[in-house]
């Protein structure tokens, strides 16, 4: 195997973590995960969790620390996240009644995932 697919193979590996142990994180708190890595053609959405009425659309970031999580989440993602998390919406038949948040679950080093809500705002 050669460095890059080495490299990009270690990054695939790290991010299922990441999402595992954010998934943990997020049934701790009583939310069910009713997807992982979610496609759609505008973009891919790490989890969904739902609890009720309220669901979850989060992007999960490995990072040494929560500020670099957080900055990790650049504007042209949460576009493309709100896209996503529409087309998702849409194609929920209880849609109507739905409540979406976007949060990010940040993955630290030897620290429990830290749950940030409401990360970003979608534009209406």
């Amino acid at each position: 195997m050669g460095r890059n697919a080495d490299v990009r193979l270690k990054a695939y590996r790290r991010g299922h973590r990441g999402e595992f142990l954010a998934s943990l994180a997020l049934i701790a708190k009583g939310y069910r995960i009713i997807a992982r890595r979610y496609r759609t053609k505008l973009g891919e959405i790490d989890l969904i969790a739902r609890r009720g009425d309220l669901v979850l659309i989060v992007e999960v970031k490995a990072r040494p620390t929560l500020v670099e999580a957080m900055e990790a989440v650049a504007r042209s993602s949460e576009r493309r996240i709100e896209g996503a998390a529409d087309l998702w919406l849409s194609r929920q038949p209880d849609h109507a009644r739905l409540s979406l948040r976007f949060d990010l679950v940040a993955v630290l080093p030897w620290r429990w995932p830290v749950h940030v809500e409401n990360v970003f705002f979608a534009r209406g």
